[in-house]
């Protein structure tokens, strides 16, 4: 079992939110030409790459074959695959910040997810956290979803962003309840190995034929995802699933630094405000995750 350590899982935590938003962008710009179950495939596939070397490195490998709960590991895989699969349908249909933002919904399902199954009592300050942030993202999606910028298509990608912000919840405490007797590696493969059995089954569906360029984004995606998906795991098996969901509201700010580089998108009032909420969120569950670690040890002293 992973000793708890909060200091280290928000440090993993923020790279791998990094590392996530730039797999983002590229799937954003890889689904203009193909459909999301070649996607899902690509994305999955050449995460295992990563992933086994990760194990290797860590001596892991032989370990992370074995576990006591297959059936676990086959719910949180297909639950993580329907969240990859929701994902990339949003990003289809919106950008790479929009679409992100929308995935922040998580944190609402994971604090209410956290308590009634693994009956977590998170801290009022990560409350306050959360309804912060969540009043940030809707100050971003505000122009997007209601104003001029609407466009065909967007109400697909919000709805399958809330479907995968609330399947994202589910497979959040999936992977917490699995990391107590597990390792992060084990998860990690295991979700990338379902998640490529049903990307290939639909090639039945009709794959697209891709360029150089767009398969070398897919092969991105699928190495940045898989470095991702172990930051994250590792993450998890160090901190509450409460604390984390209010702290990865700071990821959308990669994601518009991406919308920026790679769209041209020129970042409005409404986006800039937001973001400096969400970051004053993300301060505010940082500053109150870092009184936690004295608590024990005054209570051992004593």
């Amino acid at each position: 079992m992973t000793k708890p350590n909060p200091v280290l899982a928000l440090w993993l935590a923020t790279f791998a939110l990094i590392v996530m938003a730039a797999m983002s962008a590229s799937i954003h710009e890889v689904a203009k030409v193909a459909p999301v179950g070649q996607l899902v495939f690509w994305r999955s596939a050449v995460a295992l790459v990563p992933i086994v070397l990760y194990m290797a490195v860590r001596r892991q490998l032989g370990p992370s074959l074995r576990t006591r709960y297959p059936h676990k590991h086959l719910v949180r895989g297909l639950l993580g695959c329907a969240v990859m699969f929701f994902s990339f349908i949003s990003l289809a249909y919106l950008s790479v910040g929009v679409a992100t933002a929308l995935s922040y919904l998580t944190p609402i399902f994971s604090i209410v997810a956290a308590m009634v199954f693994l009956r977590e009592r998170p801290r009022n300050v990560i409350f306050l956290g959360v309804v912060l942030g969540f009043g940030g993202i809707l100050l971003m999606l505000y122009p997007s979803l209601v104003g001029a910028e609407m466009r065909e298509g967007a109400l697909i990608g919000v709805g399958a962003g809330i479907a995968m912000a609330a399947t994202n919840a589910l497979s959040r405490v999936q992977v917490k309840d699995l990391t107590r007797t597990d390792p992060p590696s084990s998860i990690a493969l295991s979700f990338a190995a379902i998640c490529s059995v049903v990307g290939l089954a639909t090639v039945y569906l009709g794959w697209a034929e891709l360029d150089g360029f767009a398969f070398a984004l897919l092969v991105g995606a699928g190495l940045l995802g898989g470095v991702g998906h172990i930051l994250m795991m590792e993450a998890v098996a160090r901190a509450p699933v409460s604390l984390l969901a209010a702290y990865e509201y700071s990821g959308i700010l990669w994601a518009f630094m991406f919308d920026v580089a790679l769209l041209g998108v020129v970042l409005n009032g409404w986006a800039v405000t937001g973001a400096l909420v969400v970051v004053g969120a993300a301060a505010l569950v940082a500053y109150g995750q870092g009184k936690l670690p004295i608590k024990p040890e005054a209570t051992a002293s004593a």
